[in-house]
């Protein structure tokens, strides 16, 4: 699989990814919800800051450092995943399936480098009152809030062991999180090199 057919199918990720944020950012208030499949699947409108392990060192001019330097690690990581597989598509041995996952990763990982570096500065802040329109400007560059909409409320599981209940929400429903379809391309191809790729990076 050659880059150019790697670079589109990034570009077409992108978006995807993209135009899901900016329909949700610009036609739901914070923390609507519209049931999708009834007692499953929900697309529930939330902003997670994306603040490194929680820390936010906020000074002058509104920024939060730790954010900063988290959004900036995840430009590094990325620009290293673009080169790694740029160079495993020119080698003509790496199976197609690899380059797939490295691609699903990158894009993964550039859409939501997208929100935080660009949403705070084009869009109006979302509140659970009003909606977001374009034009605004709520945040500093890199300070803009990551768009998250997937909820699945499976089933509520009361006897969670402890060490799971990462997965479960506030009113103890799995599957809890709620994430975005960038957060989903990183999953999805993590698991898929995890389970079955792992005979080529063992080589």
């Amino acid at each position: 699989m050659n880059w150019k057919k790697l670079t589109l199918l990034v570009v077409v990720l992108l978006v995807a990814d993209q135009a899901l944020k900016i329909w949700i950012k610009t036609h739901m208030a914070l923390g609507e919800a519209i049931t999708v499949f009834p007692d499953w699947f929900q697309l529930h409108f939330i902003e997670n800051p994306g603040a490194a392990f929680g820390m936010r060192i906020v000074t002058g001019g509104g920024y939060d450092w730790g954010k900063l330097l988290l959004s900036l690690f995840r430009v590094v990581l990325s620009g290293f995943i673009a080169w790694y597989t740029l160079r495993l598509s020119r080698d003509g041995k790496t199976p197609k399936g690899v380059l797939i996952g490295f691609a699903l990763i990158f894009a993964g990982a550039v859409g939501n480098i997208l929100d935080s570096a660009f949403y705070g500065l084009i869009f109006s802040e979302s509140t659970p009152f009003t909606v977001a329109h374009f034009g605004g400007s709520y945040a500093a560059p890199m300070m803009g809030k990551v768009v998250d909409m997937f909820y699945f409320p499976l089933f509520q599981w009361n006897s969670c062991p402890e060490f799971l209940r990462f997965l479960l929400d506030h009113n103890n429903y799995f599957f809890g999180p709620i994430f975005n379809l960038a957060d989903a391309y990183i999953s999805v191809a993590v698991a898929y090199l995890v389970v079955f790729q792992y005979r080529y990076f063992n080589r």
